[in-house]
């Protein structure tokens, strides 16, 4: 055999066709088929449902300026009422302050005034001491003199009470008043109306209007 031959022939044994091997596929599972139903009944139509309006945003944030205003009138009227009565309040703290201030000043003299009232009650009876007929006829001058003199004491005394709001009060014939006399006794006098002031023991004195010592007196008894 020739070398062509030899070549030829693991040529020719590669071209000979190869058995196909078949490859099973898997089985698939079948599905029945859907039946299609169909309604005897007839066929409502459809209710519309109707759109609400859609909500505006700018509305929905713009808040009611009627209402804002009502409540902010509120706080103003209980602001104003609050400051009122704040204001009201001060003014009358002031006003008891500037009232014991008053006080204080007006009565600081009363147990000094009241000391010298002793005083003045002497040379009142010094004064009713002194026989009236002496000094009517003049006869005796030193005693007119010490009258005099007396007298002057007692009116410059007087003077200087009241420059410090203590005054005498002579209350004869007047009615009795619990809170400005003190009765020291009672006795029936014709001719005058129970209740009033027959007879001044002692006079009184106010200072400032206010009660520094009570009149002593006599008062008219009711008989009846």
């Amino acid at each position: 055999m020739s070398s062509f031959k030899r070549a030829l022939i693991p040529a020719i044994r590669s071209a000979r066709p190869r058995p196909t091997t078949l490859q099973r596929l898997p089985v698939v599972a079948s599905r029945p088929l859907a039946l299609r139903k169909y309604s005897t009944e007839p066929v409502k139509p459809a209710t519309e449902t109707p759109e609400k309006p859609a909500e505006n945003p700018a509305d929905a944030a713009t808040p009611n300026y009627t209402e804002v205003l009502a409540e902010k009138d509120k706080q103003i009227a209980s602001l104003t009422d609050s400051y009122r009565r704040a204001l009201a309040e001060a003014e009358n703290v002031r006003a008891r302050a500037r009232k014991e201030v008053e006080d204080t000043k007006a009565f600081s003299i009363q147990k000094f005034a009241k000391d010298l009232l002793d005083t003045a009650d002497i040379l009142q009876m010094a004064l009713k001491a002194l026989p009236a007929e002496e000094l009517e006829a003049g006869k005796n001058q030193h005693l007119t003199n010490l009258h005099q003199g007396v007298s002057m004491t007692r009116v410059e005394m007087l003077k200087s009470f009241k420059r410090y709001g203590v005054e005498e009060f002579h209350p004869l014939n007047e009615k009795f008043d619990p809170n400005l006399h003190q009765a020291l006794f009672q006795a029936p006098i014709p001719g005058k109306e129970p209740g009033t002031v027959f007879e001044v023991v002692k006079v009184g004195y106010t200072i400032h209007g206010r009660c520094l010592r009570p009149a002593q007196v006599g008062v008219v008894q009711d008989t009846q």
